[in-house]
């Protein structure tokens, strides 16, 4: 970790920690060295003294706020004493009432006698810096805080726990090995024999690549889980999208006529299949239009289904294929679809059958396409897309399947940099090239690991991660 990094601001910090709304309880967190001193000056006990800096650490006691003698709130105060705190600095959480102009003035009031104004994130920074926790749990935390599904909130809950920090430690720790042994030899060469070395080593790289490209693979199923699945809805109007889309979130969200083109802009929701989370965008009717705002509707269509994990393709069945459907077929061609033969209950009337429509596809689809016949009036078919989408994104589990999971990007790519870095080390042995070129490698291999859990780190990276927290976090 950079000096710089390690001279951060002495400052005792200040913000409010709970949720920016009118509540029951509303927590002022203080951290840094004068935590103690600068609270008392505006704390007064039931005795109406000034006795905080007396007060029993990792304690709870109730009491006043005041203005000199005005009180502004009656408040609960805890006390943690360094180094057994968040930031294991001393801290001081001031339960008042949470009401947010009592917060804010008990806010002013701690800025007025020496506090200052947390920047985002830096609470948990300073955990992070003091060495409580790694860079990974840093992360961790508000991705617990931003958990959207079962999913994303127990991966949240592995990582805070250690367990990606305890992997990339153990996978560094065998590299840090090999560069070391190598070291040794090229400094000690009479008492370290590199015979047969570089075909040993060519075995353990192997092993450690193996595992680092096991946790590299399940980085975008991680993702998925996690952040959801950006899902578009297409078909020609009157198709039934919009029926789809209130189907999906069990509410009117979409206006559903007869008349075609009734939707012609973009509706944005979030819906849960199980644990699998679509963020789905309803579109326009994608068809010819002489009507100006409606072909902007058609536009936007086209242009959402270019950006999308997941297209929904929607068809009247009773309708007949025509060029309209054709030029929505090759917008999908690239992308994951799932095909949604719409009005099964008019069974007499059926003009596209699963095999008219996979002769559309077959130039473009040379994988598995779903198609499902349904009836968005019934609500028939909505089980056989959950376990559709399930077996295009997470082989077929809406369960999760291990433990383990990468889930952040960053992650994700400083582990294919690392992997890499350990192929250029296999090439170096494959072309019989000494002993200490591997050593170049393996300390790229090794540094990148590191940067994941912050032990190997820059500034600019611990500022661009901490600026995402909320600021009394």
């Amino acid at each position: 970790m950079s000096t710089v990094l390690n001279n951060f601001s002495n400052d005792t910090i200040c913000a409010i920690a709970t949720a920016m709304s009118d509540a029951g309880i509303g927590i002022i967190r203080v951290s840094g060295k004068d935590a103690v001193s600068i609270c008392d000056k505006i704390y007064m006990s039931a005795n109406k003294e000034h006795t905080l800096i007396n007060h029993v650490p990792n304690s709870i006691r109730f009491g006043y706020i005041c203005d000199d003698s005005k009180i502004i709130d009656e408040v609960m105060i805890s006390y943690m004493k360094a180094p057994h705190s968040y930031t294991k600095e001393d801290v001081i959480e001031i339960n008042s009432h949470g009401g947010m102009l009592v917060m804010n003035e008990i806010l002013q009031l701690l800025l007025k006698n020496g506090c200052r104004l947390a920047e985002p994130g830096e609470f948990t920074k300073r955990a992070f810096l003091n060495g409580r926790i790694d860079l990974t749990k840093a992360e961790a935390i508000m991705d617990v805080i931003s958990a959207q599904n079962n999913f994303a909130l127990e991966s949240s809950r592995s990582q805070l726990q250690g367990k990606v920090y305890s992997k990339i430690k153990e996978l560094r720790e065998k590299i840090l090995y090999q560069m070391a042994f190598i070291e040794s030899a090229l400094d000690d060469p009479e008492n370290y024999d590199l015979t047969g070395f570089p075909e040993k080593l060519r075995g353990i790289i192997k092993s450690v690549n193996s595992e680092i490209s096991f946790l590299i693979n399940t980085a975008d199923e991680g993702k998925i889980r996690k952040d959801g699945i950006k899902t578009v809805i297409v078909g020609k109007p009157n198709a039934g999208k919009s029926s789809l889309l209130n189907t999906l979130t069990g509410d009117e969200r979409a206006i559903v006529t007869d008349i075609a083109g009734t939707t012609r802009d973009i509706i944005e929701e979030t819906v849960r299949l199980g644990d699998i989370v679509l963020h789905v965008i309803d579109t326009a009717g994608i068809r010819d239009t002489d009507d100006v705002i409606e072909k902007i509707g058609v536009d936007k269509a086209k242009s959402k289904v270019s950006e999308a994990d997941l297209v929904l393709y929607i068809l009247d069945s009773t309708s007949a294929l025509d060029d309209e459907d054709k030029q929505i077929i090759d917008l999908c061609k690239d992308k994951k679809t799932i095909v949604l033969l719409n009005k099964n209950d008019l069974s007499d009337n059926i003009k596209i059958t699963e095999d008219i429509l996979r002769m559309q596809f077959s130039e473009y689809k040379t994988d598995k396409l779903p198609v499902i016949s349904t009836s968005m009036l019934k609500g028939n078919g909505i089980q056989e897309l959950k376990e559709a989408v399930a077996d295009l994104f997470l082989n077929g589990d809406i369960v999760p399947k291990q433990e383990l999971y990468i889930t952040n990007l960053r992650h994700k790519s400083l582990l294919k940099e690392a992997y890499d870095s350990l192929l250029l080390v296999i090439d170096s042995i494959d072309k019989n090239l000494s002993e200490d070129f591997y050593n170049v490698d393996l300390t790229n291999a090794y540094a990148a690991l590191g940067e994941i859990i912050g032990e190997e780190v820059g500034d600019d990276l611990v500022e661009e991660i901490f600026s995402k927290f909320c600021m009394g976090k």
